[in-house]
């Protein structure tokens, strides 16, 4: 059984997060979705409500084979407590590409991990957590509902819109 790790700080998870993991299992046997703290970014939802979006968001099917969990540190060090055998990583872009390669080959030297490389979907290109972020600080009252459909399922939308409280 092959098991991969797709981590990002899906803040929140978006229809490209979605297709990517969607992707992934058609590739692996098991996905677990590594929800990373950046400690250069200041997260808009806690890791319990971005597990809970991805959570909502997958298909019963897609659940049986996806472990969502947090991690801290380096994405190697999870990876050996996980016992992954492979990275995944998605490519928005060709900006993505250079960084995205230096990673892959440190994770590589680090700890022996190959990366495996998902070109997003050209309609899934322009999607970023961080585009997201801004559309919810910034849209007029009324309008969040229509500004965020085309970026994150209906699952995380509901979220967004009806907050759930502690």
């Amino acid at each position: 059984m092959t098991t991969a790790a797709y981590a990002g700080s899906f803040d929140p998870a978006t229809l490209g997060h979605l297709d990517a993991i969607a992707r992934a299992l058609k590739i692996f046997d098991h996905l677990i979705v590594a929800i990373g703290v950046n400690s250069a970014k200041t997260p808009m939802f806690t890791i319990p409500e971005r597990q809970l979006m991805i959570e909502l968001s997958l298909h019963v099917e897609q659940m049986k084979r996806v472990t969502i969990l947090p991690f801290q540190g380096l994405l190697v060090d999870f990876c050996r407590e996980q016992r992954v055998d492979v990275v995944v990583r998605g490519l928005r872009a060709i900006s993505d590409f250079e960084s995205e390669m230096a990673i892959a080959h440190v994770n590589h030297e680090l700890a022996g991990y190959d990366t495996v490389f998902l070109p997003t979907r050209p309609n899934h290109s322009f999607i970023s957590s961080s585009t997201v972020k801004e559309i919810i600080r910034h849209s007029k009252p009324g309008a969040l509902r229509e500004n965020l459909k085309p970026y994150v399922s209906p699952e995380v939308l509901a979220m967004i819109i009806t907050p759930i409280s502690p």
